[in-house]
C-alpha cells in the first residue's frame, strides 16, 4: 500500500488537522503531513512527490480564494482532468480559510472560551475597542485577531478544534480527514 501525504498550506492548518485526529480518537502516523508554507509552493511539491518512484497519494487542504489556482496546478501536473474539481482528487476547499470554518463552526461564545482558555480574552477586548473593529462583526473580529500575535494563528483553529463538539466540526477538514484514513 503506499504512503498518503496531505498537503497543508500552513502549521495552523496541519495543527487542526492533528487535533481533529485526536479528538475523534483516530491515529494518522501513517500520514506524511506537509506544510507548505505557502500555497504557491503546491507546484514544486507536488511535482516532486509524483515524481518519486514510489509516489505517494497525495490529498491537500486550502483556501476557497486560492481554488482557481489549486484546480490549475493539479491540472497542470496531471492529478486531475480539466474541469474536474479538486475534491475528486482528495483537495478540500475550506470558505475563506480554515480560521473562518472553524469560528463558524464553533460560534463565537466558544470561540471567547478558548480565548479565556488561553488566557487571551483580555487582549481580544482591548483588540475590539480599537478603531478599526468597532464596526466589525465579531465573527470579523475574531477571525481578524487570530492572526495579529506571532504564534496566534498557528494554535487558533486547533485550540478551537479541541472544544468543539465532534458534530460540528468544519465539513472540509473532517472529509480531509475521512479521507486520508479511508485510502490510505
Amino acid at each position: 500500500m503506499s504512503r498518503t501525504v496531505v498537503l497543508f498550506e500552513g502549521r495552523s492548518d496541519s495543527l487542526a488537522f492533528i487535533a481533529l485526529a485526536r479528538r475523534r480518537n483516530l491515529g494518522i502516523d501513517a500520514l506524511d503531513l506537509v506544510d507548505l508554507d505557502g500555497i504557491t509552493n503546491l507546484r514544486t511539491r507536488l511535482t516532486a512527490l509524483r515524481a518519486q518512484s514510489d509516489a505517494p497519494r497525495i490529498l491537500g487542504l486550502y483556501d476557497a480564494a486560492e481554488g482557481d489556482y489549486v484546480a490549475k496546478i493539479l491540472v497542470g501536473v496531471g492529478v486531475i482532468a480539466d474541469g474536474a474539481a479538486p475534491s475528486d482528487a482528495g483537495f478540500y476547499g475550506c470558505g475563506r480559510d480554515l480560521e473562518d470554518e472553524v469560528i463558524a463552526a464553533a460560534g463565537p461564545e466558544l470561540v471567547l472560551d478558548t480565548l479565556a482558555a488561553r488566557g487571551e480574552l483580555a487582549r481580544f477586548r482591548v483588540f475590539q475597542g480599537q478603531p478599526a473593529q468597532r464596526e466589525r462583526t465579531i465573527d470579523e473580529q475574531l477571525h481578524r485577531f487570530a492572526g495579529t500575535a506571532a504564534g496566534r494563528k498557528a494554535r487558533f483553529s486547533a485550540d478551537v478544534i479541541d472544544a468543539l463538539p465532534l458534530e460540528r466540526m468544519p465539513r472540509p477538514l473532517d472529509d480531509l480527514l475521512d479521507d486520508a484514513l479511508r485510502r490510505g
